[in-house]
């Protein structure tokens, strides 16, 4: 297990400010990066995180872009610090991408960096409004190939239910990553988990923060697949060598659908490859947008 390095201090040290925009009657809650200049502010970051997740994911990622960028990260509502709903869907997700990206002011060149589940709901956000973007970054995540697909589907998805712990104390040591897997690096695991959590006074215990019936409550409008081909803005994609949930075959295939995506490969990563290469995942994510700026 790795020691604490002070990077992930200083990084965390960096405390982003909260704000909320309603979405069809609910509150969604972002977190903003305060811009280092004034010349940051003519391009923007949005990040948007997987299933399960919040805003604070990103808080050690962030802050190594507020000196070029200014930068925001959201909490989709039945997650994180953000309302839960009836009713969920990736059309509601868009909306609540596209209303936090005009609250928070971005700029048009704002550019999406979006995990696991958060990812689909950025394809869906995209092909519905490209104009609203300069780019989008897909980690771990996107349209699978076909074997990976059926792969997939034979797979028992564990549901969540609604637990409640005595302590905090206990309720962070209960934290696992979803989909399950190693992490070596604890400090950000805890980090993380920390933030998992909040006190329910009705039950009195404490509770993850995101809704257990959210898989059930939760509907996908039109074709992933169809969304994707018609994003209309450069695209990028950065995986786990190692990831179970993303795998290189469905890498390959998305290029097949759009031959100018842009492909990166994390070694030693997983899923959750920024909890895994947390520098290695910032420095993808410069030569991406040092990319796109030059050209």
């Amino acid at each position: 297990m790795s020691e604490t390095p002070e990077w992930f201090w200083e990084a965390i040290d960096i405390k982003p400010e909260s704000g909320f925009v309603e979405v069809e009657d609910c509150d969604v809650n972002y977190l903003s990066w305060k811009a280092a200049s004034d010349e940051a502010l003519n391009n923007g970051l949005l990040f948007v995180h997987g299933h399960n997740a919040h805003a604070h994911w990103w808080d050690f990622i962030a802050p190594f872009f507020k000196d070029e960028y200014k930068t925001v990260a959201l909490d989709l509502t039945g997650m994180g610090d953000s309302d839960h709903r009836d009713a969920y869907s990736n059309d509601i997700y868009a909306k609540e991408i596209i209303a936090v990206a005009g609250a928070a002011e971005l700029p048009d060149k704002t550019v999406l960096v979006a995990h696991s589940f958060g990812g689909m709901m950025a394809i869906r956000t995209v092909a519905q409004h490209p104009e609203r973007f300069k780019g989008l970054i897909l980690v771990d995540t996107g349209v699978r190939h076909p074997e990976d697909i059926k792969e997939r589907e034979m797979q028992v998805d564990r549901l969540a239910r609604a637990k409640f712990y005595p302590t905090r104390e206990i309720a962070h040591a209960r934290f696992r990553l979803q989909p399950p897997q190693q992490c070596d690096n604890q400090y950000i695991v805890d980090h993380i988990a920390r933030n998992s959590i909040e006190y329910d006074s009705d039950e009195e215990g404490w509770s993850w923060k995101f809704d257990e019936e959210l898989n059930s409550r939760m509907t996908h409008e039109g074709s992933l697949e169809a969304d994707y081909k018609n994003i209309g803005i450069p695209a990028a994609l950065i995986y786990g060598a190692q990831s179970e949930s993303f795998k290189a075959r469905s890498a390959g295939y998305m290029k097949e659908l759009n031959s100018d995506l842009t492909v990166l490969e994390i070694a030693d990563a997983r899923h959750h490859l920024f909890l895994d290469q947390p520098m290695a995942f910032v420095e993808s994510v410069k030569a991406i947008l040092a990319g796109w700026d030059a050209s």
